[in-house]
């Protein structure tokens, strides 16, 4: 149903639900996740995902017209967010339904809140929360480990799944907050 091109390379450990498309160059690190009806594209430079990131459910990822698309480690990006040509740091969580677009920088520990519109260019320090449209930064928090925990319940969710498990063992979700 999905498709995985020849250019993409996967980690053993990575997770891809048979209906994700991707194309291009990719690379994928260990411990990631992709989740139903993801779209990556990679005409022109490559998309880059860390480890133990994830992508939700039905989130574009494209190259900019100038730019490549780089997710570092421990994000997640969740249910309909694009990132376009971006750069988002270790340990983001990008909210339901926003946009990142091309050149665009998102410090490490961060958050994009819900349909917030990260404009060309936009630069943000690490431990931003970042909400609006244009988006600006509304406070300033060190989330780190907020958003590992939240990569963390989507690592143990595409361990399963891998496995054929689609709910979470009230002994997983228990370890997960025992941390």
């Amino acid at each position: 149903m999905g498709h995985i091109g020849e250019g993409v390379t996967l980690d053993a450990s990575t997770f891809v639900h048979e209906s994700a498309y991707l194309y291009g160059k990719i690379t994928i690190g260990a411990g990631s996740s992709v989740w139903p009806q993801v779209v990556m594209r990679s005409e022109t430079f490559e998309i880059q995902i860390g480890e133990r990131s994830n992508i939700q459910d039905f989130v574009m990822v494209h190259v900019g017209i100038a730019t490549p698309t780089i997710v570092g480690d421990d994000c997640s990006i969740t249910h309909h967010a694009t990132i376009h040509g971006c750069t988002i740091g270790d340990r983001c969580l990008i909210g339901i339904n926003a946009t990142v677009m091309d050149g665009a920088v998102i410090g490490d520990n961060s958050i994009v809140a819900g349909h917030s519109i990260v404009t060309e260019n936009k630069e943000f320090p690490p431990n931003s929360i970042i909400a609006g449209v244009p988006a600006k930064v509304v406070a300033t928090r060190d989330m780190g480990a907020a958003n590992t925990g939240n990569a963390a319940f989507y690592h143990q969710n595409g361990i399963n799944y891998a496995e054929g498990v689609e709910r979470m063992s009230d002994e997983q979700f228990a370890a997960l907050f025992a941390k």
